[in-house]
């Protein structure tokens, strides 16, 4: 019951460099995380959260991780990198057991080292292990710090006195909550410590969390962040999106509601409410951090940016020769542009499929080439036209300065953007990681000081009201904060929120190492050996 850093030579993935020395994804409103949970008797629950990980992959590049009980220990086996990187098929073959936790990182609160890697782990005073992933980003992590420290002195020693190999505590806020999950634990058991614990943690959340024999799911009252339940014909499974459950072919059954917690164990499914619901959907999923083959609320993502596509064309019609993605993200929306404006639609910028996340430092000659690493203009659909280009936001604005002026040598004789979202202007305090205010360059222009920013012969994005109408929600339902500043859970004093807020923290309460190391028991170096 103790995690361990992998075998270099089973893991495959280069931990030296961080990927936010991407030259190209510098611009975009990161991905928050990726969690999926299998309980599965008799299956192959390692292999099905690799799956599920693959599927949610978009949503976390930074890391990956597994934990797996098999009813007498928690295993649980993360790096770096993503998820094919990760894993190969000796390590899912070493994760044996019928209850795993799956987790695809990008950093919110903590930085994107190892050690904050998820599952994160904790042993519990009365034995046994806890194993958490987190998909959101908590807004009272300075209080749970605090209560953490008063705690730590009993928990830290009951957990183990240092970390492993030598390794760092973990700096984020889903440790601090596996920390006193499993603090609490000892004496109440997860259940009762969960119902008594998520009522006083605040933000987004939706965790998947497992020890030796049960798998719990939960989420924050507002539902900010997704989680679904699926139906396997030997089991459960929990996802942060449908399109997870389609992979693994688990039926969908239904999304976890605000403020509920599931526990799935040999006695079927139990469900209990620490919270009334007060759903706050994120607004910005159906916009760009879904898949377009997942389902919310009932809705298709996919049809809901072609439809906000069609409310584009309705507020910012324009005499142009051709309307062009930019892929793939605003495939959708300019699919719905042309068909409700009559202009035709083509592909006239190609993607590089294997770009992705780097992570191998670029020279100045490469980052010099910018968004060219990315896409490449198709010179011959756009050389003498008037284009439409559609993207799902802008954020700092270089991206689109670039392809602008890329497009603009390619030949095209207009360049019309238009964004399937409105100004963002404000950051995501709940899972979604955008530049700062000061950042954000629709937070200091106007329209159209935003229009001459970037280069375009005009500028439209979509208004609240029509991205509204396309998710076919209740306006009350969905959290739209990025975008008009209205936080539906209260947000502290700026010193008490951050990334790093404990990063450098000396104090390590219930979080304890990363690390625990158990008298007895075995970690990855004894279950996954060198061929």
């Amino acid at each position: 019951m103790v995690t361990d850093r992998p075998d270099p030579d089973l893991a495959r993935s280069d931990r030296t460099s961080s990927p936010e020395a991407d030259p190209v994804e510098h611009d975009v409103p990161r991905d928050e995380c990726g969690v999926f949970g299998v309980w599965a008797p008799g299956e192959e629950v390692a292999k099905l959260s690799f799956y599920g990980l693959y599927a949610l992959q978009h949503r976390g590049q930074e890391a990956a991780g597994i934990s797996v009980g098999d009813g007498s220990q928690v295993l649980v086996y993360k790096d770096l990198g993503l998820v094919s990187h990760v894993f190969n098929e000796q390590v899912l073959a070493s994760l044996r057991g019928h209850v795993a936790v799956g987790h695809a990182r990008y950093s919110t609160t903590g930085g994107g080292s190892w050690e904050n890697a998820q599952p994160t782990f904790r042993t519990m005073a009365g034995g046994g292990g806890l194993a958490l992933g987190h998909n959101g980003n908590l807004v009272n992590t300075a209080e749970l710090m605090a209560r953490s420290a008063e705690l730590g002195a009993d928990a830290v020693a009951a957990n183990s006195s240092s970390p492993a190999n030598g390794c760092e505590r973990a700096t984020s806020d889903s440790d601090l909550v596996c920390g006193l999950l499993a603090a609490a634990a000892a004496d109440k058991g997860i259940e009762q410590a969960a119902m008594e614990l998520f009522p006083t943690v605040r933000g987004g959340f939706s965790m998947v969390f497992s020890d030796e024999t049960t798998l719990y799911a939960v989420r924050d009252p507002q539902g900010v962040r997704p989680l679904v339940l699926g139906r396997l014909e030997r089991g459960w499974v929990v996802a942060s999106e449908t399109a997870a459950l389609d992979i693994v072919g688990a039926s969908f059954v239904r999304e976890v509601e605000p403020g509920e917690l599931l526990a799935i164990d040999q006695h079927g499914l139990r469900s209990q409410h620490f919270a009334s619901p007060n759903p706050k959907g994120c607004v910005f999923e159906y916009v760009y951090l879904a898949r377009p083959d997942t389902a919310i609320s009932g809705r298709s993502v996919h049809s809901t940016r072609v439809e906000i596509g069609r409310k584009l064309a309705e507020e910012h019609p324009v005499d142009a020769d051709l309307v062009i993605p930019v892929p793939e993200s605003g495939t959708p929306a300019a699919i719905g542009y042309a068909q409700a404006s009559g202009i035709p639609y083509g592909n006239g910028l190609v993607k590089n499929s294997y770009v992705g996340r780097t992570f191998i430092e670029p020279s100045q000659t490469i980052r010099q080439l910018g968004i060219r690493l990315k896409l490449n203009p198709l010179r011959e659909v756009i050389r003498g036209k008037r284009l439409v280009v559609v993207d799902d936001s802008i954020v700092r604005g270089n991206t689109q300065r670039a392809l602008v002026r890329m497009l603009r040598e390619a030949g095209a004789i207009e360049v019309h953007v238009r964004i399937a979202s409105p100004p963002v202007k404000w950051p995501c305090f709940y899972g979604i990681d955008f530049a700062s205010r000061a950042e954000l360059v629709a937070n200091g222009l106007d329209n159209d000081g935003v229009r001459r920013s970037i280069g375009s012969d005009s500028l439209g994005h979509v208004s609240l009201d029509g991205l509204i109408a396309a998710t076919e929600q209740p306006r009350t339902r969905l959290c739209a904060a990025c975008f008009d500043g209205q936080y539906p859970i209260p947000l502290p004093d700026s010193d008490q929120i951050g990334k790093f807020l404990l990063e450098g923290v000396d104090e390590r309460g219930v979080s304890g190492p990363a690390e625990p190391v158990l008298p007895s028991g075995y970690g990855a170096e004894d279950a996954v050996r060198r061929p």
